[in-house]
C-alpha cells in the first residue's frame, strides 16, 4: 500500500496556505501525473466564465473525476501547481481551499502547492488551472 506522508520541516517557514512543504511517497507502485486542469464540464463548455469561485469547483471536479477514473482520491495526491492568471485571485485561491481543503482532504494534511502567477491560460476566459501528481 502507497505510504504518503506530509511534513512541515522545522527549517522551513510556516506555508502561507492550506499546503506542506514536503511530500514523502513510500511503497508506491506507480506516479500519476494529472494534465492541468481548466473549467471545462465533460462535453469541453466552459464553466464559470468571470467568476472564480465556479472555475475553482469545476478544475477541484475535474481533478477528482481524473482520480477516480484510475481508481483514486484526493489521499494519493502528492503535489499541485496552481497557475492563476492575475495576481488579484490569490486571496480567492487562499479562500477557497482554506474552505474547501478540509473537504477534500479530511486528514487536513495538503500537499505541496507551486503558485504561479502567468499572463494567460490557452483561453482567455480561464482564470485557473491546476495540475497534479498523485501516487498509486
Amino acid at each position: 500500500m502507497v505510504e504518503i506522508s506530509l511534513n512541515n520541516p522545522a527549517g522551513l517557514a510556516t506555508p502561507y496556505g492550506p499546503y506542506t512543504q514536503v511530500t514523502r511517497v513510500k511503497n508506491h507502485r506507480e506516479l500519476v501525473f494529472i494534465a492541468g486542469q481548466l473549467s471545462v464540464d465533460p462535453k469541453g463548455n466552459i464553466v464559470g466564465e468571470n467568476n472564480f469561485e465556479r472555475q475553482c469547483v469545476q478544475v477541484y471536479w475535474n481533478i477528482g473525476a481524473a482520480l477516480r477514473d484510475i481508481g483514486a482520491d484526493y489521499s494519493n495526491i502528492v503535489q499541485f501547481t496552481t497557475y492563476l492568471v492575475s495576481a488579484e485571485h490569490i486571496p480567492l485561491i487562499y479562500e477557497w481551499r482554506e474552505r474547501e481543503f478540509p473537504k477534500l482532504f479530511p486528514t487536513d494534511s495538503y500537499p505541496p502547492n507551486t503558485l504561479l502567477v502567468i499572463e494567460r491560460l490557452v483561453n482567455q476566459a480561464f482564470l485557473i488551472e491546476v495540475q497534479t501528481i498523485a501516487a498509486l
